[in-house]
């Protein structure tokens, strides 16, 4: 409740969408995870614990940890830094995803693009309060 005041008084973009937004894109992102991660494990060239695999749980962690870091902690500057991890990390499941499977790798793209919007949010958020 008082994350969502806080949030509502900050001076945010003009590109920053309705609240609203980020509850259906946010399920939609994650479905798209999962089932990109299930995609991987499924694929034989994934044996065992394949190489794409702890870097999509390392930034799956990070984003777990956003919300808390920026909402909760209200920590703007931890949580443009925790973003950055959460881009590096994708970045390389991606490049890592792509020569076991491609659909797999594709389905990240989406995920990508919302995190550098995601980013630029966040930094502006950073700038203007």
């Amino acid at each position: 409740m008082y994350e969502k005041l806080w949030y509502n008084k900050l001076i945010r973009s003009k590109f920053s969408p309705p609240n609203y937004v980020f509850g259906i894109v946010w399920p939609i992102l994650y479905a798209t995870l999962a089932i990109s991660f299930y995609i991987l494990i499924s694929d034989k060239k994934c044996i065992g614990i394949c190489k794409p695999i702890p870097f999509f749980i390392i930034q799956m962690i990070f984003n777990l940890m956003w919300t808390t870091i920026f909402f909760k902690f209200r920590m703007i500057r931890t949580a443009l830094a925790c973003t950055l991890v959460i881009i590096y990390f994708t970045i390389l499941t991606y490049t890592e995803m792509i020569k076991i499977n491609i659909i797999a790798s594709r389905l990240l793209i989406p995920y990508l693009l919302w995190l550098s919007f995601a980013f630029y949010l966040n930094f502006f958020i950073i700038l203007n309060n």
